[in-house]
């Protein structure tokens, strides 16, 4: 009977070991819980949410502040291969832009990034951000305008504007202006989870 038992278990173990299923979120401080505990970030409100509807799925955040899509290139591959996500989130290019980088530069490593997780076959949210008013309406409309042309070119998921409702509101902006507030996060998981949960549920 403990043999039968003990079959019983592996199996189970087993079954649930191949049918959980893992998200991957690549981005920068916007979603690695900047100036804030881990668990106030929306990317762990998220988790939660997931864990209640979709309890197979697992959550991993591998944001980090400052990260640009460069450097998101350098990490994407050794991300894949550790976690081999089912789905992948990319928040990026925020810093690109805050440095001027070149936009057809973004674009490439943007297209790259999806390319590399398409190759994973991994299903692809991609997360649009805006820049400073400051930067130039040339340079930042441009730039606005590259995560939609590219969700439409590569046919994946797209969250319009991670930052809408919370940007332009002084009250749930930190210090800097750039970053958002832990009573922000909440506003910012429902901006993400038309796209995040569309993914999930196909």
């Amino acid at each position: 009977m403990k043999i039968i038992r003990l079959l019983i278990l592996l199996v189970l173990f087993t079954t649930q070991s191949v049918s959980a299923k893992t998200l991957l979120v690549l981005g920068d401080s916007l979603s690695a819980a900047y100036n804030m505990q881990q668990q106030q970030g929306w990317v762990a409100l998220m988790a939660n949410r997931i864990k209640q509807r979709y309890p197979d799925v697992v959550v991993i955040n591998a944001s980090i502040s400052g990260e640009t899509t460069t450097g998101g290139l350098t990490r994407l591959p050794e991300l894949i291969d550790r976690h081999q996500p089912d789905y992948i989130v990319l928040e990026l290019a925020a810093n690109d832009g805050l440095r001027g980088t070149p936009l057809k530069i973004i674009k490439q490593n943007i297209q790259q990034l999806i390319s590399l997780a398409k190759q994973a076959e991994a299903k692809v949210t991609l997360v649009g951000v805006r820049l400073p008013s400051n930067y130039g309406p040339r340079y930042t409309e441009k730039f606005f305008n590259i995560f939609e042309q590219l969700a439409e070119s590569e046919q994946i998921y797209r969250v319009p504007f991670l930052m809408q409702d919370v940007a332009l509101k002084p009250e749930l902006m930190q210090a800097d202006r750039l970053h958002p507030t832990a009573a922000a996060q909440t506003i910012i998981l429902e901006n993400v989870w038309g796209s995040i949960g569309q993914m999930l549920a196909e």
